[in-house]
C-alpha cells in the first residue's frame, strides 16, 4: 500500500512521457479546484441569504403568536392577558388586528393590508427602527399611521402633511338593503407620519394604532385578532407554547416563529436542496476529466507497469497506484478549491465588492457545515470515478 501511494505521488508530480498527458492530468486537477471553489462560494452565498432572511423574519414575526381556533377575534382576551402578565418567561406581548382594506387618495386607489397594533408592539417587533422618513406614531391619535414605501409611492401620498389625507374604506358586516355608499363601507381619514421599507412579508402594509382597526370593524376596545409574544429566551419557545396551551385551553392556537413561517422555510429548504443537487451534478461532470486523466496515465505508464509486474506487483497493486493518483488529484482539488473559495468569500465579507443591488452586497456566511458538504460531495464522486477507472486493462500490459 505504501509503495503504491509513493509511486502514485511520483506519477503525479514527475514529468510525463507526453506534454498532452501532463496537460490532461493538471486540467483534471484545476477543473476540480474550480468546481469545488464555485460550489463553496455559492453555498456560502446561500447561507448568507438564509441568514439575511432569518433576520428579516425575526423582525417581522414574534417568538409566539396566539390566534383564535374558531373565528378571527380572540376569545377570553382578559384571561389570556392575565396569564401572559404572570408568565415570567415572557418579556413583552402586544395585541394586533390585521385586515385587508381599500385605500383611496384623490384619483388613486389601492388594496392594502391594515395592521392595527398597540403601543407595546415595538417591544415585540422593532419596526420603528426601520423607518427612514418621518416618524413612528405616538398613539395620541388613532388615525396616525406609517406606510410601506412602494404603496406610498403608487398613491403619491405626501408624508407629514396637515392638509392631505388618504381615506381607508372597510366593508361593513351585516345584512340589509344598500341605499348609499355609507351602507357599504366604514371610512376613516388617515395621516401618514412615516415610511418604512417594504419586503415580501410587509408589501402593501399600513401600520396603525389598533383603535383605528377596531373602529373600522366595529369591535370593542379590548378586542384583537392575535397576540404576539417576545420571550426572554427564544430557544424555549416550544416549552412556553406547551405550558400556555395547557393554561389557556383548546380555544386558541399558538404558533412558534418557524410554524408561523412554515411555507417560507419550506421554500428555503427546497432552494437549498436544488443548489446542492445542481452543484453536485457540476462536480460529477467535472470528475470525468479525472477519468480521462487516469486512463491516459495508464497508457502513458504502460511500460513502467510492465516493469512493476516483473518486480512482483500484481494487478490489484497496479490498480491501487492509479486509484491513489486519482485520489491525490481529488484531494488537491478539494484543498485548493476550499482555500480559494474561502479567500474570495472573506474578501466579499470585508469589501462587499459583488453586489446584488446598488445598496446590497451579496451576503456571505462561512460555516463549517459548508466545508463538510462540499468536501463530501467532491470526495464521493472523486473516489467513485478513481476506483472505477483505475481498473487495469489487460491490453496495457501486453507487449507490442
Amino acid at each position: 500500500m505504501k509503495n503504491a501511494f509513493y509511486i502514485a505521488s511520483r506519477y503525479l508530480i514527475s514529468k510525463k512521457g507526453s506534454t498532452a498527458v501532463t496537460f490532461i492530468t493538471w486540467l483534471a486537477a484545476f477543473a476540480m479546484v474550480a468546481a469545488v471553489a464555485a460550489m463553496f462560494i455559492i453555498v456560502s452565498v446561500f447561507s448568507g441569504l438564509e441568514e439575511l432572511n432569518k433576520d428579516m423574519i425575526a423582525n417581522l414575526h414574534a417568538d409566539l403568536t396566539i390566534k383564535s381556533k374558531t373565528g378571527k377575534v380572540l376569545p377570553d382576551i382578559n384571561k389570556i392577558q392575565n396569564s401572559l402578565k404572570k408568565n415570567s418567561e415572557i418579556a413583552h406581548f402586544s395585541k394586533l388586528i390585521e385586515e385587508k382594506v381599500y385605500l383611496s387618495y384623490k384619483s388613486n386607489g389601492e388594496i392594502a393590508y391594515l395592521r392595527g397594533v398597540d403601543s407595546a408592539y415595538t417591544s415585540v417587533n422593532p419596526i420603528h427602527e426601520n423607518i427612514y422618513y418621518g416618524k413612528y406614531p405616538d398613539f395620541k391619535y388613532s388615525n396616525e399611521v406609517i406606510m410601506e414605501n412602494s404603496l406610498d409611492n403608487r398613491l403619491s401620498l405626501p408624508v407629514n402633511s396637515s392638509q392631505d389625507f388618504a381615506t381607508i374604506l372597510m366593508p361593513k358586516p351585516g345584512k340589509g338593503i344598500i341605499q348609499q355608499e355609507n351602507d357599504i363601507f366604514n371610512k376613516k381619514d388617515i395621516f401618514v407620519s412615516g415610511i418604512f421599507p417594504g419586503n415580501d412579508q410587509l408589501d402593501n402594509y399600513i401600520i396603525a394604532p389598533i383603535e383605528l382597526a377596531q373602529q373600522l370593524l366595529g369591535l370593542p376596545r379590548s378586542a384583537c385578532y392575535q397576540i404576539v409574544i417576545k420571550l426572554k429566551d427564544p430557544n424555549i419557545a416550544e416549552r412556553v407554547k406547551s405550558n400556555l396551551l395547557k393554561e389557556l385551553g383548546n380555544k386558541v392556537i399558538i404558533n412558534t416563529k418557524s410554524e408561523e413561517n412554515a411555507a417560507f422555510w419550506k421554500m428555503i429548504n427546497t432552494e437549498k436542496l436544488m443548489i446542492y443537487l445542481i452543484f453536485g451534478l457540476v462536480i460529477f461532470i467535472t470528475t470525468f476529466n479525472l477519468a480521462g486523466a487516469i486512463t491516459i496515465l495508464q497508457l502513458d505508464k504502460k511500460e513502467q507497469a510492465k516493469s512493476l509486474i516483473a518486480l512482483g506487483f500484481n494487478k490489484p497493486n497496479l490498480r491501487m497506484i492509479y486509484f491513489f493518483t486519482g485520489l491525490l488529484i481529488v484531494f488537491f482539488g478539494i484543498i485548493a478549491g476550499l482555500v480559494i473559495g474561502s479567500a474570495l468569500s472573506i474578501m466579499q465579507i470585508y469589501t462587499g465588492f459583488f453586489r446584488a443591488s446598488e445598496t446590497l452586497p451579496f451576503p456571505i456566511k462561512i460555516e463549517l457545515v459548508n466545508y463538510i458538504i462540499v468536501s463530501g460531495v467532491a470526495l464521493f464522486f472523486g473516489l467513485s470515478i478513481s476506483w472505477i477507472f483505475s481498473k487495469v486493462n489487460k491490453r496495457y500490459l501486453t507487449r507490442d
